[in-house]
């Protein structure tokens, strides 16, 4: 086949693809910042289309989806509030599903200063973060552990709260505060424990932290979207969940 003739079949298939391109507009979670990132990437990188990701609290998105936010999908840090969605028709309850279990853990930017108990926490210290358990699962999950360990009194007069789980390991990574209780995806980088110190909290002193994705019934382009839902589900978008320390369904 002629050179000519074989850019022009080129140029047509680029311009086919480009041209069935959309975009997905996705809110997502603070704690899955990294991951999202990741996938989104890879996603846009294999099928052409483009997404656009808006990172936040739980609840102050479920406020916004409810107020007309413009997003496609919603990739929550529970799986209440894509419930919620779903029950005030504003997302497809078909589409839900658990894309992440997420871990809780107790980090200092300081070596040595967490032990692999949590015994700091009967110590002394100055400030714990924690994300507002008002709209962050993450805060929900770190005042139950409090409670469980029947700490949440002694200590409640020294927390902090962070509007989200992004804001609260700021707090700690900044010396604003002397712990936090953070996601774990937050304290990996390449699958790898960051410089510091954390205690991996254990399951039974909180709720599971079932992370689902929805996708919402203002959905502009409905099959970026869904391509995108799919995506969340297979095996690429797994490892890289994995890598952040996540647990699947």
């Amino acid at each position: 086949m002629p050179v000519t003739r074989i850019f022009f079949a080129l140029s047509v298939m680029m311009f086919s693809a480009s041209s069935h391109a959309g975009e997905v507009r996705a809110a997502v979670a603070s704690n899955f910042t990294g991951p999202a990132k990741l996938i989104a990437e890879q996603f846009q990188s294999e099928t052409g289309h483009r997404v656009k990701l808006s990172y936040g609290s739980t609840g102050k998105f479920y406020s916004q989806i409810k107020a007309g936010a413009p997003f496609d999908v919603f990739l929550a840090a529970d799986d209440t509030t894509p419930e919620k969605v779903a029950k005030d028709g504003l997302g497809d309850s078909a589409s839900r599903f658990t894309y992440a279990i997420g871990t809780l853990v107790l980090w200092s930017r300081k070596p040595g200063h967490v032990d692999d108990k949590g015994h700091v926490l009967q110590g002394k210290f100055d400030k714990l973060a924690i994300a507002n358990p008002r709209l962050a699962p993450y805060g929900v999950a770190a005042q139950e552990t409090l409670e469980g360990l029947g700490l949440w009194n002694r200590v409640k007069d020294r927390i902090v709260m962070g509007e989200n789980i992004t804001q609260t390991w700021q707090f700690a990574g900044t010396g604003n505060a002397d712990l936090a209780f953070v996601a774990r995806s937050q304290t990996l980088k390449d699958g790898k424990a960051i410089e510091g110190s954390q205690w991996v909290v254990p399951r039974h002193l909180y709720n599971p932290i079932r992370q689902d994705a929805i996708m919402l019934n203002s959905a502009q382009d409905k099959a970026a979207a869904e391509a995108f839902m799919k995506y969340l589900k297979g095996p690429r978008a797994a490892a890289v969940i994995r890598s952040f320390g996540y647990d699947l369904p």
